[in-house]
């Protein structure tokens, strides 16, 4: 093996049947971050018995053993030369492959770059921090330093680790839908690690945002934050991790001696506000009716399915009522509260005998204890509804259960959150300026402390990594040691505009519809009304329903295999109460056409130039 320093020492580029790809472009095999070299610069293809490196029309061309060639056939020892970059063709043999052929392999010997060091320091550590410091260490190399913040955490020896329930944090096992176009932009080793056998699942069809043949992928967030925080803590000499709150006010200095501060601490971002001076005032008027914000309540109940996939695709997206999201049959069923309902959601001490809001303004997650109550491990309550015989609210519950085919016993936790949404003015700001003694610092909003999304689009988290990977490419292809200026994020500002109005000009969709008269109407008034008012029967009722659920399917059944036939569905059906059937009526269809159309592809503004100036330790 090549004693090799830099980003791709010591790795390992097994090269098989299928061609593997060199190149800027993210959509390589092998990212070659170097200005000389080509988006798509070479390819090795296996050909027979042989294997046969291919220059594909660079600008600077590939070379092998020093001279330049436009095809070779590989032999061991030859060493190909792709911009700053150059490989070693072996060919080597593990004790437990000694009985089947030989691995060929490309060992790297990366170019030594010194220069200036990128600091900057990440407020908060999910999935859209983590990421972005993954990738900036991924673009960028020993050139950077990424010192990422977040209270959630806790030493375990020389590791970082998640706090768990004991320690005050609840960890977020709700099922999130990742788009292709976000997770091919991530790095090899990053889309390896998430994305193994057994990990996430593909309930949902391919659609518009579904490059290259890949299509949407169901991952339960806790993995998301478990894999990127340990490839994280792999590299303390470029990214640390810091177990605990940032502090704006606190960490002034950390602030003053970063070229960055990155905002990623959710929609309740203390730092943002801190800064509101800098990012502007948001405005809740574009998402309101009648002057009044327009918020939804969401009851999140952890369940466990036993329908098939395409049976709670086809019920999920017949009505607006209720929405699935799950991992193997287990995940989070959201149910959209109507403002009757949102009241009862209340959690009691049952010592004190006192009502608590928790559940009802805390990201509290309420699991079911051994009495068969849902208790607050942080605040010592139970969920009221489901000790109280006659509430609406829980009726409502079980009949969302038997939609989806949940017994009662598989509902093991309860949740709540509100939605709302804002329009933000500004994702980039100069938070200070340069001096003699300081750098310079610009702070960026992302993941849901720039765009909050209401869930029932599912894009949160593809709005999130979207936001950091373009941060990361701006950083990457800006940065060369002097201060930034406002010019050098002009692309990074227009991805997150785009983002802002495709995903909340979508989101509104989903909060909003129209009534009779084509007057604007929010889903859970609409629904409240159905349940106050006559309908047309049970049978009627039935019968648009049978219709709506046979369009929808032979809408999808090309995309989606083993849809259910009308004497499954309707047996399901028949399951429901007069009301229940009334209000995902009233609720309609996702209106997949209002919400449907062009993506955001933010690839257009970084297309033309390299991802990174090469890097190594020096």
């Amino acid at each position: 093996m090549v004693g090799c320093e830099g980003p791709f020492s010591q790795q390992r580029f097994p090269v098989g049947d299928v061609p593997v790809t060199f190149g800027r472009h993210a959509g390589n095999s092998v990212v070659v971050v170097s200005k000389v070299a080509s988006r798509f610069h070479a390819e090795i293809v296996r050909e027979g018995d042989e294997h046969v490196l291919y220059d594909r029309e660079s600008s600077n061309g590939t070379t092998v053993n020093g001279e330049e060639t436009t095809s070779h056939v590989l032999r061991p020892g030859d060493l190909v030369t792709i911009g700053d970059e150059t490989f070693r063709w072996e060919f080597s043999e593990t004790p437990a492959e000694a009985d089947g052929p030989p691995v060929t392999q490309m060992f790297v010997r990366s170019a030594v770059v010194s220069g200036p060091v990128l600091h900057v320091a990440v407020s908060g550590g999910g999935p859209v921090g983590l990421a972005l410091a993954l990738l900036l260490e991924h673009l960028i190399g020993p050139q950077v330093v990424v010192t990422v913040y977040d209270g959630r955490w806790t030493r375990d020896g020389s590791r970082v680790v998640w706090k768990d329930e004991r320690q005050g944090n609840v960890r977020r096992q709700q099922v999130v839908t990742v788009q292709s176009r976000q997770y091919l932009n991530l790095s090899e080793e990053m889309r390896d690690r998430l994305f193994d056998a057994g990990s996430y699942t593909e309930m949902w069809p391919a659609g518009p945002d579904s490059i290259r043949g890949y299509g949407p992928r169901n991952i339960r967030i806790s993995r998301v934050e478990d894999v990127l925080l340990e490839m994280a803590n792999e590299r303390p000499r470029r990214i640390r991790l810091v177990p605990e709150e940032f502090d704006a006010a606190g960490h002034h200095q950390v602030v003053a001696d970063s070229h960055v501060l990155a905002v990623c601490e959710g929609a309740g971002s203390r730092t943002r506000a801190y800064f509101t001076d800098k990012f502007g005032q948001a405005d809740r008027t574009i998402y309101s009716l009648g002057g009044e914000h327009v918020q939804d309540v969401v009851l999140g109940l952890r369940v466990r399915s036993d329908l098939t996939d395409p049976t709670t695709v086809l019920l999920t997206v017949a009505q607006n009522r209720f929405l699935l999201n799950s991992l193997r049959g287990e995940g989070f069923l959201n149910m959209r509260l109507t403002d009757a309902e949102a009241g009862e959601v209340v959690g009691i001490d049952p010592v004190r005998q006192v009502f608590q809001e928790c559940v009802a303004s805390r990201p509290c997650v309420m699991g079911r204890d051994g009495h068969g109550d849902f208790a607050c491990p942080t605040h010592s309550t139970l969920f009221l509804p489901a000790m109280v015989g006659g509430s609406a609210l829980w009726k409502r519950v079980r009949q969302g259960l038997a939609l989806f085919g949940v017994a009662e016993d598989n509902l093991s936790a309860v949740t709540a959150f509100r939605l709302n949404m804002v329009q933000r003015p500004r994702f980039t700001a100069q938070l200070r300026s340069t001096t003699p003694t300081s750098p310079g610092t610009y702070g960026f909003l992302l993941g849901d402390a720039a765009n909050a999304i209401h869930f029932w689009p599912g894009r949160g988290l593809n709005s999130g990594l979207a936001s950091a990977i373009s941060l990361a490419r701006s950083l990457s292809s800006a940065w060369s040691g002097r201060p930034f200026r406002d010019a050098d994020f002009i692309r990074h500002e227009a991805a997150m505009s785009m983002l802002q109005y495709r995903h909340k000009s979508r989101a509104w969709k989903a909060m909003v519809t129209t009534d009779e008269d084509g007057a604007v109407c929010t889903f859970k008034d609409r629904i409240a009304r159905s349940m106050d008012e006559e309908g047309p029967g049970r049978e009627a009722d039935l019968e648009t329903m049978m219709e709506r659920l046979g369009a929808i399917r032979e809408r999808l059944s090309p995309r989606v295999p083993g849809m259910p036939d009308d004497v499954s569905l309707r047996n399901h059906l028949c399951l429901l109460d007069d009301e229940t059937l009334r209000s995902l009526v009233a609720g309609g269809p996702w209106d997949t056409l209002a919400v449907g159309g062009e993506e955001v592809d933010i690839d257009i503004f970084y297309r033309d130039e390299a991802q990174a100036v090469p890097a190594a330790e020096a």
